[in-house]
């Protein structure tokens, strides 16, 4: 059994905020390899702040096993700061119905068997499910991300409306591309959502 929580960094219950630095010290730097800023087995960075809002997935026990950050593109944010060349020439979004996504997972850590394709699909579903409701409770209309290509895939088979910003790019010797997320009518049903959870929604 698995529990969303949602809340900014200062509303998470104590412990949990540093939960989530070890999780996505496991996920991201341990399993992935990505070259990140790590102190204490904990990854975290410059965009972690205390008003900084998070989705986090926690199971039975209580441990951390999904999570994804929304930062607002109206100040500093990943993508603007650090990989704007993935902009491919356009300039990054600064406005309040854009919002970016980031450092997302649904990885158990420590999980002995793999979860079938349906359960892997319902806890990708699930979790980004949350993560459009936030988003559009903080008014955006539109989600931006930058993610391998395999991501870019599993957004379009489910029928989420994603499409992307430009070609992909090698980073760290991966191609990584950026995303659009529309979080408009086809992104809420294909999510299951119901029209009135997205009523702030422009389309």
């Amino acid at each position: 059994m698995f529990t969303v929580v949602k809340g900014t960094g200062s509303q998470l219950v104590p412990g949990l905020e540093a939960a989530l630095a070890i999780y996505r010290y496991e996920i991201f730097v341990e399993t992935l390899c990505w070259q990140l800023p790590v102190k204490n087995g904990l990854e975290v960075d410059q965009f972690d702040l205390p008003d900084t809002s998070y989705v986090i997935v926690q199971d039975a026990d209580g441990a951390v096993c999904g999570c994804a950050r929304l930062l607002p593109t109206t100040r500093a944010y990943l993508l603007d700061e650090v990989f704007p060349c993935l902009m491919n020439g356009e300039p990054s979004p600064h406005t309040p119905e854009v919002w970016e996504l980031s450092r997302f997972s649904t990885k158990v850590i420590g999980e002995k068997t793999p979860p079938s394709r349906e359960e892997a699909r319902k806890r990708f579903c699930d979790l980004f499910s949350a993560v459009v409701e936030m988003a559009i409770e903080q008014g955006a209309v539109r989600l931006i991300t930058f993610t391998a290509m395999g991501i870019e895939r599993i957004l379009r088979s489910i029928g989420l409306h994603a499409h992307r910003v430009g070609p992909p790019q090698l980073i760290d010797g991966e191609p990584v591309l950026a995303l659009w997320i529309e979080l408009d009518d086809q992104t809420r049903q294909a999510l299951g959502l119901p029209k009135a959870a997205l009523s702030g929604v422009r389309h």
